[in-house]
């Protein structure tokens, strides 16, 4: 069974609790009478953490397309063609996402719930958060209502403002730009955007720590690693976006450096 199946089947609900597993019955057509306000996520295997990491991402994709007031069919199409959705699942999925985009209040339970599930892989957070600035920037306007809305997702994660700002400027440009560099790996960085920002790092560091650095984030990053750490095989060519970013922000550095 696909990933899609499990979500819409309700596969892990009853484990996960929550407002996620909350969500996913509705849709399912379960009944979840042991959820209590304050119950406790449990995580029991892999299975449960890959289809807690889908729920999210359909639901907290719904309500940031919602957050400038109206989902357009561009922010519908970019979920559909970013996650690949089967034909088979398309509706199932619809489901989910219609139930979730009423409106954008209510997302914080979602986000607070993800942020316990993945308080010890940043990485996969970082992914989710990936997903929703591609969502964000869909229909080429990205509204500051939807920066409001990301903004405050990322903070619920555990992020810093300046971590906020570090994905802010790997998914947009420092400012927002929506240009294109093409880097190693097939993806870049907007040109707009400050390498060592991208890198998490500054001007004063050192050759070693700027390659140090990168590595790390490569092996953060590399898709054994998150598939590991509870993401979903088929949200591999979405985390890909960011190591694409990593990639051509070392690129620009080590050019500037001579780096060898």
């Amino acid at each position: 069974m696909s990933i899609w199946g499990k979500v819409i089947g309700g596969v892990a609900g009853f484990t996960m609790g929550g407002p996620l597993g909350a969500i996913m019955g509705t849709v399912a057509g379960h009944a979840y009478d042991k959820m209590k306000e304050g119950d406790t996520p449990q995580v029991e295997n892999n299975d449960t953490l890959q289809v807690a990491f889908t729920t999210a991402i359909i639901v907290l994709s719904a309500k940031m397309a919602k957050a400038d007031g109206k989902v357009t069919r561009e922010e519908v199409d970019a979920f559909k063609q970013m996650f690949n959705i089967p034909a088979a699942e398309m509706e199932n999925v619809g489901r989910l996402f219609n139930e979730a985009k009423q409106d954008a209040k209510g997302f914080e339970p979602y986000a607070e719930q993800i942020s316990m599930l993945f308080a010890h892989q940043p990485a996969v957070l970082e992914k989710l958060m990936g997903g929703l600035f591609h969502i964000a920037r869909a229909d080429g306007v990205v509204h500051p209502d939807e920066i409001i809305f990301l903004r405050k997702t990322a903070l619920i994660f555990g992020f810093t403002e300046p971590q906020f700002d570090r994905l802010k400027a790997i998914h947009m440009g420092a400012t927002g730009g929506q240009g294109g560099r093409e880097g190693r790996g097939g993806g870049g960085t907007t040109t707009d955007t400050d390498p060592y920002q991208v890198l998490g790092i500054n001007r004063k560091t050192t050759d070693a720590e700027v390659k140090k650095a990168y590595r790390k984030l490569i092996r953060e990053n590399h898709p054994d690693t998150l598939i590991a750490q509870g993401m979903p095989q088929e949200f591999i060519d979405v985390a890909n976006e960011k190591m694409a970013a990593i990639n051509a922000a070392y690129d620009l550095v080590e050019k500037e450096r001579g780096l060898k």
